[in-house]
Formats: C-alpha cells, structure tokens, sequence
C-alpha cells in the first residue's frame, strides 16, 4: 500500500483504534448518538455480568474447592453460561469496531456519514434478515448450545455417584472416563455389545421398513389395482395411531404369559410359546417386526408421492423398446425413488440409531444380562439414559453421548456425501 493510500484510510484506523473503548470511535467519526448507545451497552454489559464473570470462570477452572459450599455441577454450568455471555460480547464488540472503520472509510473518501435516523433505516433495509432470526438465535444459544456444551465438558469430568454435592466435588480428568470404556472390562465389553446391537438393529429395521414401504406403494400404484384410495387409507392407518400406544398394545400382545401372540395364534397353529420378553434374541425379533410396522406407512406414503411425479413416457419408451416389468422397476422406479428420497431414507437410519421410544417402553431394554449394566436389546441411547438415571454415572454417560452423535453425525456425512440428492444439476 502506497503513503498516499495509507494517508487516505487515516481517519479509518483512528476511528477503529479508538474504539477499543465502544462508542469512542463513534464519537471520533462525530456520531454522537451512536456513541452513546455502544458506550452505554457496554457500560450495562461490563457492570451486569461481571460477577457472573469473576465466579463464573473461576469455577470452570476449578469446579470448586470447599464442600459443602461449592457445588461443581452448579459451577461448570454456570461457567458456561459465562463463555457464552463472553462470546455474544466479543461479537458485539467486532460490530462496534466495524461499524467505527467502516463509518470512517466513508469520511475518509470524502462522504458524509449517515446520521442516527439513517443508520437505523440502513440496518433495516441491510440486515433485516439479521434482526429477524436474532432473538431466536439467541434463544438457540441457551436452549440448544449450551445443553451440547454442557454434555461435552461433563464427559472430561468424574461426575458420578462418589463426585456429587454436597458431599464430594467433581473434578476434570481429561480423557480419562473415554479410556474407562475401552479399558475397563464390564465397561467394555458391555460398549461393544450394545454398539454391535446398535449398528445391526439400525440396518436391520430401517432397510425392511424402508423395503416394506417402498414394496407396498409400488404394488397399490399398478393401474390394474382397483379402490387405491381405500387401500392407502388401510396402509396409512398403522401411522396414524400414536407410536407409544402401538408399542404398548404390542408390548402386551408378546407377552410371554397371556400375550395374544403366544396364546392365540401359535397356540391355534400347535408352535410351543415363544419367550418374547426373556429371551433377548426372540425380544430382538420382536423389536424388529414392530419397527417394520411403525416405520413403513411414512415411506410408504412418500414412496407414492415420487412414483405419481416419474413421467410416463419413460415407461412408454422402455416398453416400445421391449423392456419386460423388471428392467422397468430396475432402470427407471427404483433409481427414480432412490435418487429423490434418499435423505429421508438418511434420516430413518439415524433415527433409529436413537430410536428410544420402542425400546425402553417395549421391554425397557431387556432381559436383564448378567455381568453387564444394559439389557439384552439396550442401544446405545437406552443404555445411555440407564448409566444416567439408574447409575448415576454422569461423566460416562457424558462420554458415551459424544461417541453416539460421532457415529450419527459420521453415518449421515458418508450418505450424504455418496447420495446426488442435494447436489445441484
């Protein structure tokens, strides 16, 4: 940059050298009005959270040092809450050096700076947008953030039923509860189990509801079938019951002593009763059918909706060209519904990944395994919410929450990544 270049942005990096103290810089570039707002918003922000600063990181440091008085929990919260605080501050700060720099370019070019009425009408002729998403941005910060923040820091902790108020403090531990489960034996073999569990429940449940529902509409879309509304209708209806009240009905349908599955239908067919709650293999059996019935009538009722949008003279041109039924399904319906829903196929397998509804209200998880704290048909968000709430292993808990959302966050990137689905034409 040449001296005369330099000379010309002077007023510019004055004004924003100025403005390490808010509102200086406006004062500088003689916007009166302006200067007092960022002065005063800054004076209210320094002198409000101030203690919440001081105790704040104090505690996330240390997580406290004398019970009963401190409560580590309380503090870490609470020394969250303060970088978040810190966070939205040092933004409001950036804005303030901006607005001084660019507020002085403008002197320096030789234009008149806007006044307080201009500015107002240029922020919302400018960052409308901005003004409208802020509030809800903020209320994400705190309800959603913070609550991720706040897994993700208990997990280098060892916040458990020895490490609680008031009694006892917890303290950081670094990596040490994420090396617990891959080296303490009940730990990890019970990791291992549920993971496996998981993964093949995940592929297993989605892809047969998935097939299901996609097999269902393609056989009520044929021209030849008559009453189409009605058998939608029919097909819908498993969707439109609520899910809990589906799986408590099935719950007792399977029960080993007077379910209707065992009493009825295998007792009218001569098959000896079958332990569908006792038995994990036969209750993972079990999970998988009710699974297929809950989650067909939504791919089912998407899957019509593609097939409707497929245009008819590819179908014609196959056919002129010889093409028999299967070459039809294989070259043009089944690419055809892949391609378009395949971020709602995405979705069913993450979901399911943390499908904790049918598991816990079906069985809660079990049977009981011996020498393991998850049951039988546990994954990994049941077992989760047990080393929660029957454990008490905070910390664990904690650490196997961020190994979940790495594996659901790692499945969705790979399908994402290998789909077209979102790529642009």
């Amino acid at each position: 940059m040449s001296n005369t270049e330099q000379q010309g942005h002077s007023h510019a990096r004055i004004a924003a050298i100025m403005s390490i103290i808010p509102g200086l810089g406006q004062f500088y570039n003689r916007q009166i009005i302006k200067g007092i707002i960022f002065l005063s918003v800054a004076a209210i922000y320094l002198r409000g959270f101030a203690n919440l600063f001081n105790m704040g990181f104090w505690g996330l440091f240390t997580l406290g040092t004398e019970v009963p008085r401190d409560n580590s929990i309380f503090l870490l919260a609470e020394g969250l809450i303060a970088l978040l605080v810190l966070a939205i501050g040092l933004l409001f700060y950036y804005l303030n050096l901006r607005d001084a720099y660019k507020n002085g370019e403008e002197i320096d070019y030789g234009l008149k700076t806007s006044s307080f009425g201009g500015s107002v009408k240029n922020m919302f002729s400018t960052s409308y947008p901005y003004l409208l998403i802020g509030p809800g941005f903020l209320l994400l910060i705190f309800s959603v953030i913070f609550p991720i923040l706040f897994s993700f820091a208990l997990a280098f902790t060892n916040y458990n039923l020895y490490h609680t108020a008031p009694a006892h403090l917890a303290n950081w531990v670094g990596l040490d509860t994420f090396k617990q489960i891959f080296t303490v034996d009940i730990w990890r073999s019970t990791f291992f189990d549920v993971l496996g569990w998981t993964v093949i429940w995940t592929l297993v449940a989605s892809t047969l509801s998935i097939a299901l529902g996609i097999f269902l509409a393609i056989v009520v879309h044929q021209k030849d079938l008559k009453l189409k509304k009605f058998w939608r209708t029919v097909l819908i209806l498993p969707w439109a019951v609520p899910g809990f009240v589906t799986i408590l009905i099935f719950a007792g349908m399977f029960n080993d002593s007077f379910g209707a599955i065992n009493n009825v239908l295998l007792h009218a067919i001569g098959i000896k009763a079958i332990p569908w709650m006792t038995n994990a293999a036969w209750t993972k059996v079990a999970l998988l059918f009710m699974q297929s019935w809950l989650g067909f009538p939504y791919i089912f009722v998407v899957t019509t909706g593609v097939l409707q949008s497929i245009p008819e003279d590819l179908y014609e041109a196959a056919l002129m060209d010889g093409a028999t039924a299967w070459e039809k399904f294989r070259s043009i319906t089944l690419p055809f519904i892949l391609t378009q829903m395949a971020p709602i196929i995405i979705t069913q397998y993450t979901f399911n990944f943390n499908n904790f509804n049918i598991i816990y209200l079906f069985n809660n998880g079990g049977p009981a395994v011996p020498n393991s704290t998850a049951g039988g048909t546990d994954i990994l968000v049941s077992w989760i919410y047990k080393l929660t709430m029957q454990s008490n292993q905070y910390a664990l808990a904690a650490a196997l929450t961020i190994l979940l959302s790495f594996f659901v966050i790692l499945i969705a990137v790979l399908q994402f990544r290998r789909t077209k689905a979102f790529k642009e034409e």
